[in-house]
């Protein structure tokens, strides 16, 4: 019988459509004695995670609880079979992509610290987020107090599942679209042409999953690339983008930005990314609806189940992802 590894604290209500022909056993967070099992289902967390791994004995699958597999990556060897949840995510991420974007056209950001401060008077000082792009004008008539996403240029890096999920939801509102993967193919373009299509996009969204290739994949160089006034949104991970080059661009308020991850993370209550002007910054929440563990689990079984008779798995993760 195939013994399935799951982590203790799992609610049993996740597990009734694992298939009845396999063994599930309960992990402690704090593993001590060795197990013996086949399929682990990787901990929520990375650090109880690499507490386990070494008494977990065996083990000839991993699936991963995320789309991105970069932590497990540090610590299992190259023999084991990983899989991600590619598809778990789509649906939150992309709707937390789409709510950055309009807060931020829209200039959510500002208003609320106006809310703050009790102080509508000073709406019109938002014309000056619009007019950081070199290409616009103030308005003679009446301020420009929010800007659209109709017409604009989207670029999405990253063109996965989430990608096309976030491109879906944005498609109604009318712009234009980019696309970049690792690899070419139809109206998708290699990430060697990156370089080329910064310049042209208003918006640019990371979706990329955390490689040695995509480490800072966002640093000095490319960020001088954006057009001025444009909106870089990370909802990626936090080292795809240089914080240090991120935060200079902000403060000399060439670019906006919104962003679910940072680096460090968490970011320290002292870090000046806090206080970063044209900023909106969440707390790596992107996924964490309630909808996420019944995703998860709901592919988790299926995987067991395929594992158990034989059948191919899906997810599985090649290289770094």
């Amino acid at each position: 019988m195939v013994r399935v590894g799951v982590e203790e604290s799992i609610d049993e209500s996740l597990l009734r459509d694992f298939p009845k022909e396999v063994e599930l056993v309960r992990i402690p967070a704090d593993l001590q004695d060795d197990v013996e099992i086949d399929f682990w289902v990787s901990a929520l967390s990375p650090a109880t995670g690499r507490i386990q791994w070494p008494h977990l004995k065996g083990v000839q699958v991993v699936q991963a609880l995320w789309a991105g597999v970069d932590s497990l990556l540090t610590f299992l060897p190259s023999g084991v079979t990983l899989c991600d949840a590619r598809g778990v995510h789509d649906t939150p991420t992309a709707e937390w992509a789409v709510t950055a974007v309009l807060a931020m056209q829209k200039n959510l950001p500002f208003y609320v610290e106006l809310k703050q401060r009790a102080d509508w008077a000073a709406k019109d000082e938002a014309e000056q987020i619009y007019l950081l792009s070199p290409d616009v004008t103030p308005d003679a008539n009446a301020p420009v107090l929010l800007d659209e996403i109709a017409d604009k240029t989207i670029l999405i890096v990253g063109y996965g599942s989430i990608g096309k999920a976030i491109e879906a939801r944005l498609a109604p509102f009318g712009p234009k679209f980019l696309r970049i993967a690792r690899s070419a193919r139809e109206g998708v373009e290699p990430v060697s042409r990156l370089d080329d299509l910064l310049p042209q996009a208003d918006i640019i969204v990371l979706i990329t999953p955390l490689t040695s290739e995509t480490r800072h994949l966002i640093d000095t160089r490319r960020l001088a690339k954006i057009k001025p006034g444009a909106l870089l949104v990370n909802a990626a991970r936090g080292p795809v983008v240089d914080t240090e080059a991120l935060l200079h661009a902000l403060v000399e308020k060439r670019i906006r930005a919104a962003i679910d991850v940072t680096d460090p993370e968490p970011l320290p209550a002292d870090h000046p990314l806090w206080k970063a002007p044209n900023l909106l910054i969440t707390p790596h929440i992107a996924t964490d609806s309630p909808m996420f563990m019944k995703r998860a689990f709901r592919f988790v079984s299926q995987q067991v189940e395929r594992y158990a008779r034989g059948k191919a798995l899906l997810n599985i993760v090649t290289g770094e992802y």
